[in-house]
């Protein structure tokens, strides 16, 4: 009896894994393509880390005319949650990081070289897992859980390093004949590697982010394959980049450790391993000190807190980018109109020990994203989000369509665009007081600044309605008779005329601007009064100016 003997009564009905090697050639791909994965369980929502890791991947590839597949790990099936593989793949659609290949719904793929869920993938590993036996580089295992167990409890009592390896690997031992024959009595069974590693050993190994690594050599005997006939990741990870030609694996630092144990796999199964990435996890800011975002701690960990929050996935992306290389942000500045696309990532000038994560930068690219966007773009997305979050501020918009298209204008398409607007859960309160309904249940005090005489205030607005505005002014007529209302009032035309005579006038023309933006807007700092004015129109000016007034003499 041999070894082939043994694989033969432990998998009868595998195939030979030259029918796989022929099933999934070499890609035609030109020199230097990239053919890189996301590899995402099932098991709950997709973190902003695996997002991160999407766009690195779809990056990578895309810009090397290679291929980005979706390949679902789903072995571990006790995890498994409910939709949990529609939620990942519409994640990844959500932000624009569609995969070439891979799943396209809990049932569906494209792509030549799946099935791409794992658990569709049994036969696949039984076959390699089979040539191994037949190598004499994988045996069945009979120990119970129990004795598992037990030789844990006794490597802890002893100190030393725990797991299946050694004089501790119990089954390595038996014979042929003996593994048979248990086989053939019934004996339950699981499929481990028979590691060639030793710990005293050491291997090299480069990886494109972290540079030079060394670590002791694999010795655990793994289990490849569990009772219940599905592998374990390590030994799924090696078949399945194998198979799908899988060029680059880019991945969590936190399977650094697990290089020496991969790579003994691809070398004991005649594989040429892939290049491996390790991306480092990205961090947050905590009283000075930096700790991983956590899904438990932090909202933003989870990718469905931008939609719920409404900010622009191209904000998302173009962000994502730019904590992904330090070269971004100084490409942005010199190509600022520029597609992110057209942007070159490199693997090897991300962050060895994690970025980190800045809402407060990500709002401020958000501004910038939105700020490039047409009336039109703004008031779709916002009434898209609106439907799902806020449906009083659809109804506002959808009733009010071409008012809110000049509401939502006002600074735009100009050198420097209105930046007000971070995420479209700011919409409203950043509009509401053009909309009489909503300025007139606003109930906040009138912020006046340096001019807060009731009687000044009374005079500014009563002066300025009847005497200086017209609607039909440009906006330079309209501001020259703002300065000289304020020169009629007394006050300095100019800010630079204040500023050279201390103790001559009390107040200047942005003084006065001041008082009409408050008594319009109940506001001191909005986008351009000029346009504000020509939208909500005389009658309504005239009315809040008497409302204001009013106010002041309760």
């Amino acid at each position: 009896m041999n070894y082939k003997d043994l694989a033969d009564l432990m998998f009868p009905d595998a195939k030979e894994i030259s029918y796989y090697e022929e099933k999934y050639p070499e890609r035609n791909l030109k020199e230097g393509a990239i053919v890189t994965r996301i590899a995402p369980s099932p098991t709950g929502f997709i973190h902003i880390g695996g997002l991160y890791q999407g766009l690195i991947a779809k990056k990578v590839a895309n810009q090397t005319e290679g291929v980005f597949f979706i390949r679902i790990e789903d072995t571990d099936q006790k995890r498994e949650v409910e939709n949990g593989v529609i939620g990942i793949i519409q994640a990844l659609n959500d932000f624009g990081f569609e995969p070439d290949e891979g799943m396209t719904s809990e049932t569906e793929e494209k792509g030549k070289y799946g099935p791409y869920k794992q658990s569709l993938r049994k036969e696949i590993y039984q076959a390699y897992a089979k040539y191994l036996i037949s190598q004499g580089k994988a045996y069945p295992c009979f120990c119970s859980p129990e004795e598992i167990e037990e030789i844990r409890t006794k490597q802890e009592s002893a100190k030393i390093r725990p797991g299946y390896y050694g004089v501790w690997a119990k089954c390595r031992k038996l014979t042929v004949e003996e593994m048979m024959e248990k086989i053939k009595a019934g004996e339950k069974w699981i499929v481990r590697f028979k590691s060639p590693g030793r710990e005293d050993r050491k291997i090299k190994h480069k990886d494109i982010i972290k540079g030079n690594v060394e670590f002791p050599e694999n010795d655990q005997d793994i289990v490849i394959i569990k009772a219940d006939g599905l592998p374990t990741y390590h030994f799924a990870h090696a078949v399945d980049d194998h198979l799908m030609r899988t060029t680059h694996v880019i991945r969590g630092d936190e399977w650094l450790s697990s290089v020496p144990l991969h790579l003994q796999l691809f070398q004991e199964l005649g594989f040429k391993a892939p290049k491996y990435a390790h991306i480092a996890p990205i961090m947050k800011n905590e009283d000075g000190n930096k700790r991983k975002l956590s899904k438990r701690k932090d909202p933003e960990a989870a990718v469905s807190y931008y939609e719920e929050e409404g900010i622009p996935k191209e904000a998302v992306t173009e962000y994502l980018l730019n904590i992904a290389n330090s070269t971004f942000e100084n490409w942005r500045r010199a190509n600022p109109d520029k597609k992110i696309e057209e942007f070159e990532l490199q693997l090897n000038k991300m962050s060895v020990s994690g970025a980190l994560f800045d809402m407060v930068k990500l709002l401020d690219v958000s501004k910038i994203t939105i700020s490039k966007m047409t009336a039109e773009e703004v008031y779709k997305n916002t009434i898209k989000w609106a439907e799902k979050h806020n449906e009083k501020l659809s109804s506002l918009l959808k009733n009010n369509k071409e008012y809110s298209l000049k509401v939502l204008g006002i600074e735009r398409g100009n050198k420097k665009p209105r930046k007000d607007i971070g995420k479209w859960s700011d919409v409203e309160e950043n509009i509401s007081y053009m909309y009489e309904e909503l300025f007139e249940k606003d109930k906040s005090e009138y912020p006046y600044q340096v001019i807060k005489d009731k009687d000044a205030i009374s005079k500014i607005l009563n002066t300025y309605i009847s005497k200086y505005y017209n609607e039909n002014d440009d906006k330079q007529t309209w501001f020259d008779k703002i300065k000289e209302l304020s020169g009629e009032m007394g006050y300095a035309k100019e800010v630079k005329e204040f500023k050279e005579n201390p103790g001559k006038y009390v107040a200047h023309v942005g003084d006065v601007s001041t008082v009409l933006r408050v008594a319009l807007t109940k506001r001191t700092n909005t986008p351009d009064m000029y346009e504000i004015m020509q939208i909500l129109g005389k009658d309504t000016i005239e009315r809040r100016f008497k409302k204001a007034i009013s106010e002041m003499e309760k």
